[in-house]
């Protein structure tokens, strides 16, 4: 079997809800990435096998089959399909592995997998409150319904039931909030996100011309003050908006090739990737399956979590990746270095894609080996991915 190799990943700045990226149409904003890495990596546009892209609410804008309207979208020739993929939170992530796994195979030889969500655009749940406004139905059949009578499947609620199952309180999410928004100012401040971040020219509202290149969401000045004060979401509960990550648009993508790939277009390997997995677990409590799904990507890579240099894992809660931190054993000081989503924004589809494109280029900013990336996800699954470091990155 062929080794699957990264050959570059970038990402667009996230921005806020309503904010700088609201304008932008989510096929032109994965467009944007795709051209970034064909001019990265010089590849010809006719030599792609597939796009492969995440999005979550594929309804609107982000219909009918989002990654082919990408590629035909972008410098791409025409003869390159593009297909969508739906696993939620861990999408793009899903688009990785399908992309991983694609070149192992040796049936395609160079993929690009990503992911995109304007959720400015396309609000997060519109899919489903269509389906309920239009007489559609919900995506609860018969037969879920009979599995899990009367039960509304909730990730607000899985964050709260996860924290209490893994006695994590008030202060210890504010902290962890507050360390997302303070590690996120430090790499921003000092240029960690430059080569990941592909440079956006947007129009403002007086008509000129700015340059998007920040990632919106990030409080400066978060204080543990400030998120002490905010509400909690629900009733005797724990999650504030504050330890929530941010609703968000962007887009981000990775290309990924086999040996022949690599060899036949000139392609310089930054990463392989070592192991993938993916898992199913409770959907009621929901967002604990990366725990299963790092304790069966670091058993199918013959790893300890002692041997991984970082980690990211999504910040959907503050209670998702401190749980996992306490099952695993996880070192905290290697855990999402750079901020979370918290402090830098959820867009659903892109998230995978996104916090891949991190993770590669902190583990060559700092010299690591590896690194394992893990996505609680809707519904009860969740990815993970370990990558092993194998080029500079210069």
């Amino acid at each position: 079997m062929s080794e699957a190799y990264i050959v570059e990943a970038v990402r667009t700045a996230t921005g806020k809800k309503k904010g700088r990226l609201s304008n932008l149409h989510p096929v032109d904003l994965g467009a944007v990435v795709v051209d970034e890495l064909v001019d990265r990596t010089g590849i010809a546009t006719d030599a792609v096998d597939d796009v492969i892209f995440g999005v979550v609410n594929q309804i609107g804008a982000q219909a009918s089959n989002l990654g082919r309207g990408v590629s035909m979208s972008s410098k791409l020739d025409l003869c390159v399909p593009g297909t969508s993929v739906d696993r939620q939170c861990g999408s793009s992530l899903q688009a990785i592995q399908f992309g991983a796994q694609a070149v192992m195979s040796g049936t395609q030889d160079v993929i690009i997998s990503g992911g995109v969500e304007a959720m400015s655009t396309v609000e997060i749940g519109s899919n489903v409150r269509d389906g309920l406004a239009n007489g559609r139905g919900t995506p609860k059949g018969e037969r879920l319904e009979a599995q899990y009578p009367g039960i509304q499947f909730s990730q607000f609620d899985g964050a709260e039931l996860l924290a209490e199952k893994y006695d994590i309180g008030r202060s210890e999410l504010d902290s962890f909030a507050l360390t997302s928004h303070k590690r996120a100012t430090n790499a921003t401040q000092n240029g960690f996100f430059k080569k990941e971040v592909v440079p956006i020219n947007i129009k403002l509202e007086d008509g000129s011309i700015d340059v998007h290149n920040i990632d919106e969401g990030i409080r400066m000045d978060a204080s543990l003050e400030g998120l002490q004060g905010l509400n909690v979401l629900r009733e005797d509960g724990v999650i504030t908006a504050g330890s929530a990550s941010q609703i968000s648009d962007g887009a981000a993508a990775v290309l990924i090739a086999n040996e022949e790939g690599v060899k036949r277009h000139g392609l310089t390997v930054r990463a392989r990737i070592h192991s993938l997995a993916v898992v199913g677990s409770d959907p009621v409590i929901m967002l604990e399956g990366p725990i299963p799904a790092t304790q069966k990507v670091l058993q199918k890579a013959g790893l300890k979590i002692e041997d991984i240099d970082l980690y990211e894992v999504n910040e959907a809660f503050g209670s998702v990746p401190l749980a996992w931190a306490k099952a695993i054993g996880a070192d905290l000081s290697k855990l999402n270095v750079n901020g979370g989503a918290q402090a830098l924004g959820h867009p659903l589809g892109a998230t995978g894609a996104k916090l891949m494109t991190t993770l590669l280029h902190e583990l060559e900013r700092r010299g690591g080996r590896y690194g394992l990336l893990a996505i609680c996800e809707g519904g009860g699954t969740a990815n993970a991915m370990i990558i092993e470091r194998l080029g500079s990155g210069d």
